[in-house]
Order: C-alpha cells, then sequence, then structure tokens
C-alpha cells in the first residue's frame, strides 16, 4: 500500500513540474510573419508628456526668445577639475488639454500630434519670426513599467521613444519560468481612456500587432501560470509535505528490511 502511495506521489508530481514547450518558447510560426508588412511606430505626444523643445538658425541672435534657460555650472563630459557653463533649458509639460505654453507662441495644442507632426507645426509658426528655423524634440518622461513574472520588475526610462515589448520584458530581466507567455497585458492610454490589450509572444505574428511597440507609460504585466498559482496554495505547507514523504520513506524502508 504505501508502496502505490509513493508510485502515485511521484508521478503526480513528475506531472505537474512538466511543461509543454510550446508554451516557452517565443515567436513560433517566425517564418511566415517574418513576410508580413512591417509595423512603423512614432510616439503620439498626450497628457503629461514632458517635452524638450530647441529651435535653432543661421541666426542664434534670432532664437534666444524661444530658447529660455538658465545656466549651471558642472563639468559632464570634461576632463577632471574643469568646469563649464552649461545651459539648462526650459521643459514643457503637455497639460490636460494637451497643450503646451511656448515662449512668443504661447498656447500650442500638440497632444494627439506625433512628435515630428509637433515639430512641423511649430517650425510652421515659427517662420513668420525666424529664417529657415530647426526645430528639435524629445519626450524626457517617455518610460514604461514592468510587473508581474519576470525577474526584476520596474519602471524603465526609454531615451530612444521607442522600445519594443520584447525589449521592455528584457529591461526587466525576462519572464521567469513561471509567466504566462500567451496572455501578456499591456496597459495604454488612448485619447484619456485606459485600454486593456492582451498579447500572445508564443505566436510570432504579434510583432505586426499595435503592440508590438509601447507606447510611453504602457504599463506591461505579466500574468503567474497555473504552476505558481498553485505553488502559492502549497508553498506555506511544503515543509509538512516533505517531511511526511521523508517519513514515509523511512517507515517503507524499514518495512521492506523486515
Amino acid at each position: 500500500m504505501i508502496k502505490q502511495i509513493l508510485a502515485l506521489t511521484i508521478v503526480l508530481l513528475l506531472l505537474n513540474s512538466c511543461a509543454s514547450r510550446d508554451k516557452l518558447r517565443y515567436y513560433q510560426g517566425i517564418e511566415e510573419a517574418a513576410y508580413a508588412d512591417s509595423i512603423t511606430y512614432n510616439p503620439v505626444l498626450k497628457q503629461d508628456d514632458l517635452l524638450s523643445i530647441i529651435v535653432s538658425s543661421p541666426s542664434a541672435e534670432a532664437t534666444a526668445n524661444f530658447n529660455v534657460a538658465s545656466f549651471g555650472v558642472g563639468n559632464s563630459g570634461l576632463a577632471p577639475g574643469a568646469t563649464a557653463a552649461q545651459p539648462i533649458y526650459l521643459s514643457y509639460l503637455v497639460d490636460n488639454q494637451g497643450k503646451i505654453d511656448f515662449p512668443v507662441l504661447g498656447k500650442l495644442t500638440l497632444g494627439g500630434l506625433t512628435r515630428s507632426q509637433a515639430m512641423d507645426m511649430i517650425k510652421t509658426k515659427l517662420k513668420e519670426y525666424i529664417k529657415d528655423p530647426f526645430v528639435t524634440m524629445r519626450i524626457l518622461n517617455f518610460k514604461v513599467s514592468v510587473t508581474g513574472e519576470v525577474k526584476a520588475p520596474g519602471s524603465f526610462p526609454v531615451t530612444t521613444e521607442r522600445v519594443t515589448l520584447p525589449e521592455a520584458l528584457a529591461m526587466a530581466g525576462d519572464l521567469t519560468i513561471y509567466g504566462k507567455r500567451d496572455n501578456i497585458l499591456v496597459i495604454r492610454e488612448t485619447d484619456g481612456k485606459k485600454t486593456y490589450n492582451f498579447v500572445d509572444i508564443t505566436k510570432a505574428d504579434f510583432i505586426n500587432s499595435p503592440f508590438y511597440y509601447l507606447a510611453q507609460n504602457d504599463m506591461v504585466y505579466v500574468e503567474p501560470n497555473k504552476v505558481r498559482m498553485n505553488s502559492s496554495a502549497v508553498g506555506p505547507n511544503i515543509s509538512i509535505i516533505l517531511t511526511s514523504l521523508s517519513l514515509l520513506l523511512a517507515i517503507y524502508s524499514i518495512y521492506t528490511q523486515n
């Protein structure tokens, strides 16, 4: 009887520990997906984006009124012991109406525009004041957050303004063995409303979905699989289970020797 119980226990443990290879592999079917049209991505400006906007032209004096700056002393990038006055330019926060207040030009509606569209709009308005203006713009607070079954959850700043879902997962140390790869949640704010979207990274066609590239402030959640959820219930009692199994083995060993 004890022998049968032990055999059944071992079989159950093996069944629980086995995982389908297809549930762990990424990019299944990549051969077909690789030939699909790729998705291009341009970040769309939205509420609470913090923008750096620098205006330049052949005449530096002409741009002075559009680049509000203070000067601080720093030595970043200089030889040891060297100092230099470095301009710190004003940043612009997109308000809840999608607007910023820009020097001379006044209120500008940038929310809903891509970064390139916003730069073109500002450049057009600047032509009334400056000859051959050039505008550079960056989103200073572009970040994504990754939580759940990953090795190092957290919020991660993105300096390129272009990050893919696999890259964000890599920044978080990739999924643990217990993360569900076929049901990753991406929470995104669009037009002031939260949207909830699920992505299956085991299927390669997700590289052509709208959620392959993440937007600023996207939140990614990796759900635990059944093994993790079951182990969370078993966890507090695992020492008792192991002790009981050891006792059964000891009893069985004594019984068979006699």
